[in-house]
């Protein structure tokens, strides 16, 4: 199994940034997946989650309204569209397959820095 994101970066507060996570290794589309973050300090945390054929998504409340998630079967990607950020959203963020934090399949993360 492996998990590749890619997308993160510095951005000023207010700005957008596209991560991306290219899986392989097993059969994507079977699979829950999730990106989670870890800001400086803090424990990491859930962001956003999407069921297997893309049909439910969830969000932790501080990026709802602001983050989407979305997956492409046919590419075995999934994505997180983060728009509006803020300060607090730095951190490092982790594609994960599964939602609970409990699976053992993570990508290496990507640094996302919002600041000014």
């Amino acid at each position: 199994v492996q998990l590749v994101e890619s997308g993160g970066g510095l951005v000023q507060p207010g700005g957008s940034l596209r991560l991306s996570c290219a899986a392989s290794g097993f059969t994507f589309s079977s699979y829950s997946m999730s990106w989670y973050r870890r800001a400086p300090g803090k424990e990491r945390e859930l962001v956003a989650g999407v069921t297997s054929v893309g049909d439910i998504r969830n969000y932790a409340d501080s990026v709802k309204g602001r983050f989407t998630i979305s997956r492409d079967n046919r590419k075995n990607t999934v994505y997180l569209q983060m728009n509006s950020l803020k300060p607090e959203d730095t951190a490092v963020y982790f594609c994960h397959r599964g939602i609970s934090s409990a699976g053992n399949y993570w990508g290496q993360g990507t640094q996302v820095t919002v600041s000014s």
